[in-house]
């Protein structure tokens, strides 16, 4: 009752290799990050780079160091906010934080 040689070869020529193993569970964890961290993540950057892009004068927004105020000018890249009555500063487009709807802007 002896294995042949060719049959014992056979055997050991079906694992599968030792790279193989490790890319797999590193392919499917990064599916999983993916699909958890990234793409939600740039999913919401690019919902508000189009809620800053759609900005208009008149519009009540919340400039990030926790600043409200209405868009009085907008240029390229810049937009002038009216803080208080003739007090007016100039931002970045990317410092603002949100647009405030009619709702939230009575409340503040």
């Amino acid at each position: 009752m002896f294995i042949s040689e060719a049959y014992a070869q056979a055997a050991t020529a079906a694992t599968p290799s030792p790279i193989i193993t490790m890319l797999v569970p590193m392919a499917i964890v990064f599916t999983i990050f993916y699909f958890l961290v990234i793409r939600p993540q740039n999913k919401r950057l690019q919902e508000h780079k189009n809620k800053i892009d759609a900005v208009k004068r008149g519009d009540d927004v919340l400039i990030a160091g926790g600043i409200f105020g209405k868009v009085a000018h907008i240029r390229e890249d810049k937009i002038e906010v009216e803080i208080a009555p003739n007090v007016r500063i100039k931002v970045l487009k990317s410092g603002i934080s949100d647009i405030l709807t009619k709702e939230q802007a009575v409340t503040v």
